[in-house]
């Protein structure tokens, strides 16, 4: 059985049961502990009572090191903060033998097993950003990306655990100083300090907006198959990280950061599996509170509908602080 876990609040709710509903479209045998990072997605998650989801509090899981440092960090970065300790909470507390971090914003479009058999006898597990080189941002962001971690209870495991643990309490800030930038550089020298490191090599795990050109798809079997486009290598992708996809109103999405340019082919094949998760996700949590409103609105957002009702906005180029400037804009749409 694969074990997971993730955190977020109410805001990402509809994201993290997309992203739990697509494991259990691939994923045979799963389970899943969600930190819940408000009290009302708390209580929400743990009516539905889904059956492969451990839903856990706050006050379950934080700790005195953890609210010592709260206070002094923002929402996002206490989040970052806390990642790791998630997963040695879950190690811990339920005995696990293994357990792998997964952002709320994956969707998975094939069984992540693979990724585990690829760990061999290495107790970690990475993942690189592999950015298009347009887009390089590894020197402020970091080598790998903290979207999809493993760690295996073992000596050599924990090890590397408690170091990054240790490193996010003492600092995790969203800024980049002395070669440290939230939780993530930290991973950067992982693999000449720790020997139980593997870098994942699976092409399919870790698509992403800052990559996905790199890349077209196909579909194979009712799911997308990758290729790369510099080697003709083809692979099953793993999943997707949705980076940057913000909800406006009613049916129309986009990406916020609009540096990262999408094909119609990337868009249709990747893109639009998305935007349907979501739409079910949202009716399931309708139907278990109707005074839940997950859409996140601006007043920019509620501008664009109007103009270009219900189709799917998914990219901008451009400033977006510039969006009412004479700029050069490209949409993709869903038809």
């Amino acid at each position: 059985m694969l074990k997971f876990c993730t955190l977020f609040n109410t805001t990402y709710l509809s994201r993290g049961l997309a992203m739990y509903h697509s494991l259990e479209q691939n994923c045979p045998d799963f389970h899943l502990y969600v930190f819940a990072f408000d009290a009302h997605c708390y209580e929400l998650l743990s009516s539905m009572a889904l059956p492969k989801i451990s839903v856990i509090s706050l006050q379950e899981f934080e700790n005195e090191a953890l609210l010592a440092v709260k206070p002094g960090r923002t929402a996002q970065e206490y989040c970052w903060t806390s990642a790791s300790s998630t997963i040695k909470y879950c190690i811990e507390s339920f005995n696990l033998d293994h357990c792998t971090y997964v952002d709320a914003d994956l969707l998975f479009f094939s069984n992540p097993q693979v990724l585990m058999e690829g760990m061999g006898e290495k107790s970690v597990l990475i993942t690189e950003h592999r950015y298009t080189p347009c887009y390089d941002q590894s020197a402020n962001s970091g080598i790998y990306c903290v979207q999809y971690m493993t760690f295996k209870n073992t000596p050599e495991g924990l090890e590397v655990l408690n170091y990054w643990v240790d490193s996010c309490l003492e600092w995790c800030f969203n800024r980049l100083e002395e070669g440290r930038f939230g939780d993530q550089k930290y991973l950067d020298n992982w693999t000449e300090k720790f020997s139980c490191v593997q870098v994942c090599q699976h092409l399919g795990a870790g698509v992403a907006p800052w990559n996905i050109q790199q890349y077209t798809f196909k579909t194979k079997s009712g799911k997308p198959r990758g290729v790369e486009i510099a080697s003709g290598r083809e692979f099953d992708l793993v999943f997707y990280h949705y980076h940057g996809f913000s909800y406006s109103v009613k049916n129309s999405y986009m990406l916020t950061h609009a540096a990262y340019q999408l094909s119609r082919n990337q868009i249709k094949q990747i893109y639009r599996p998305y935007v349907s998760a979501l739409s079910i996700a949202e009716r399931s949590i309708k139907s278990a509170d109707r005074n839940l409103i997950p859409h996140e609105i601006n007043n920019e957002m509620e501008l664009i509908t109007r103009v270009l009702g219900r189709f799917l906005i998914f990219t901008l180029l451009g400033y977006y602080k510039n969006l009412y400037t004479k700029r050069s804009f490209q949409y993709g749409f869903i038809y």
